[in-house]
């Protein structure tokens, strides 16, 4: 016989992650912007003329994903691949003056999305919830830096209640 189990925090975090990213990824479809392309545009927006490797590394993700969707973004006119002024063999990708414009439209999407994903939370929660999520963040990162570090020691885990 299994006993009902709650909802563990991993569980739940997955869950809000898989449906802001739907909801997110809907509302940047509408702007003709497929999943994933948007964290490109923004890496972009913030550091234009990245190379691809680099790019790929940032967003963590394999140099054949990241060739695709650069390869789209440049049939969609967003992006433009030029080669290295020092090294022809190295190319950069900069936003076309459509893929500036366009990242109003993708930052419009993520507040948009945010906004209905925090409804209902007051100004002191907002605060708190980002809080706890950056902690985390620090926590699962400190973990995989002892993972790569070498085998785990006698680490107790612990359960976590959710209620």
């Amino acid at each position: 016989m299994v006993k009902d189990r709650k909802p563990l925090i991993l569980h739940r975090l997955q869950s809000t992650a898989r449906l802001t990213r739907t909801a997110l990824a809907t509302r940047l479809l509408s702007h003709g912007f497929y999943a994933g392309q948007d964290a490109v545009m923004l890496q972009l927006a913030h550091d234009n003329g990245l190379s691809p490797s680099v790019l790929a590394k940032r967003l963590g993700v394999r140099p054949p994903t990241i060739t695709k969707t650069i390869s789209r973004l440049q049939t969609q006119g967003f992006v433009k691949k030029e080669g290295s002024a020092t090294d022809q063999r190295q190319a950069h990708i900069f936003l076309t003056d459509m893929g500036n414009e366009a990242i109003k439209s993708i930052e419009k999407s993520i507040r948009k999305t945010e906004k209905d994903a925090m409804k209902g939370f007051d100004k002191k929660e907002r605060k708190a919830f980002i809080k706890m999520l950056s902690r985390l963040e620090v926590n699962l990162s400190a973990a995989e830096l002892l993972r790569q570090a070498g085998p785990d020691d006698d680490h107790d885990d612990e359960d976590v209640e959710v209620e």
